[in-house]
């Protein structure tokens, strides 16, 4: 196994005073908690912090710990002395699932009481994936999710059985954020607690709206009379339709920007409009001797800063 270094993984050195290891604990918390976090580690990262927090906060684990030296290196070749080092720590045994096999080899024993067959344990993490429509990110949504999942019989055989949750959304959410849905994971062993089921969220393609985050994307189509003389044109966003002044000049590819219409949080998400000057067909006799107008009057090169 490998030797896991607690004061890297919080950032602090190994003659960090308590509340130091308080403070990086907290802010590390925050950043990879998996409810919030955008990281795509984050669940792993936030074990890690926790794991590490476990034993720098408690001084006798940390004691034991530091019995291990200091001549550790993280992912170091890792091999406890028989029978681990320290052996006055009592943890439920949910807790001690939580934690990786570097930390079980040094604390260890204690939580593990009884026969190795009828430890418990808690039920693994599950993932799953959820697709919205882009509306149901804005305003919210619940949804009826139907799961197979493992089930371990009185006789200790596991069976799959289908399930059925009523997940709601909350407004806001975004693609790929995961909604965490405490003990609705695999089932635990021998009493053990049930693993936590992460619901992966992934919105559906929209008609002409995309999402980087909580911004949202729209390529506006306007008329070449609406950007050289400017207007007020009519733009849809997910909270309904608004007015947009498009200022006299534009050109296709400027972007202009919605504050706070795009998907709810604290701050909205904006809508950025990319302006697209479409031309009418010059399909009719009037359509082509307006065209032929505009050339004669208006001496017009677009190539001009090419030099052709």
């Amino acid at each position: 196994m490998e030797y896991k270094d607690y004061y890297k993984t919080l950032g602090v050195t190994r003659d960090a005073a308590p509340p130091e290891i308080k403070r990086a604990y907290r802010k590390l918390a925050r950043k990879f908690h998996p409810d919030v976090s955008k990281e795509p580690d984050a669940e792993a990262r936030f074990k890690e912090i926790n794991e590490a927090n476990e034993v720098l906060h408690d001084p006798e684990k940390r004691a034991a710990y530091d019995a291990l030296g200091s001549s550790w290196h993280a992912g170091q070749d890792f091999r406890p002395p028989p029978g681990g080092v320290h052996h006055d720590f009592h943890f439920g045994a949910d807790e001690a699932a939580e934690f990786s096999d570097f930390f079980s080899s040094i604390f260890g024993r204690e939580f593990h009481p009884g026969a190795q067959g009828q430890r418990r344990r808690r039920g693994q993490d599950q993932t799953a994936r959820i697709a919205i429509d882009l509306e149901d990110a804005y305003r919210g949504a619940t949804r009826q999710l139907r799961l197979d999942v493992p089930e371990i019989g009185a006789d200790g055989r596991v069976t799959s059985r289908t399930r059925t949750l009523n997940v709601r959304i909350p407004p806001g959410v975004t693609q790929g954020r995961q909604i965490r849905l405490a003990g609705q994971g695999a089932p635990g062993v021998n009493g053990g607690h049930a693993g936590d089921l992460y619901l992966e969220i992934e919105i559906n393609p929209h008609r002409f709206l995309t999402t980087d985050g909580k911004d949202i994307h729209l390529r506006l189509p306007i008329a070449p009379w609406e950007a050289a003389l400017g207007a007020s044109v009519s733009v849809p966003t997910l909270g309904g339709t608004v007015n947009l002044k498009v200022p006299p000049g534009s050109q296709s590819g400027q972007r202009l920007r919605l504050k706070g219409r795009g998907l709810p949080g604290e701050p909205a998400g904006d809508e950025l409009v990319m302006l697209e000057i479409v031309t009418p067909p010059a399909t009719t006799d009037a359509a082509k001797a307006a065209y032929r107008e505009m050339a004669e009057r208006l001496h017009f090169n677009p190539r001009a800063e090419m030099g052709v």
